[in-house]
Formats: C-alpha cells, structure tokens, sequence
C-alpha cells in the first residue's frame, strides 16, 4: 500500500541528485534508511565511552584483589 509524503522541492531536488539512473524515490529513501541503519549500529557496537584500557582494567582489578 503506498502512501504519500509532503517535502519541499528543494529536498526533493537533493532525493533525485542521489538517486541512480531508473531510481525511485522510494529507492533513494530505502538505501538512505539501510545505510543509516548500518551506521547506527556501527556506532553503538564501536561506542567506547564507558570502555577501559587493559592496563586500567589490570591496575583495577590488582588494587582491588590486593587488598
């Protein structure tokens, strides 16, 4: 069942200058939303902001277990 969704002429312009020649409209999106789903995914799998390195987690657990 399709649908339709109201965008301006400008994004519209952007959408056709990404496609490939015999695209749709819906292709350009599709491709937009698997790429930016892979890319998400790839930042939450690489997201090293509560990450240690060894040497810490090493010196971590020595002063823990030394005690």
């Amino acid at each position: 069942m399709a649908t339709t969704i109201s965008i301006s002429v400008e994004l519209k312009d952007k959408l056709r200058n990404l496609g490939r020649a015999g695209d749709s409209y819906e292709d350009v999106i599709r491709r937009m939303y698997e790429m930016t789903r892979k890319n998400m995914l790839m930042a939450y799998l690489y997201d090293l902001s509560d990450s240690v390195t060894i040497d810490e987690a090493i010196a971590e657990a020595r002063k823990k277990w030394q005690k």
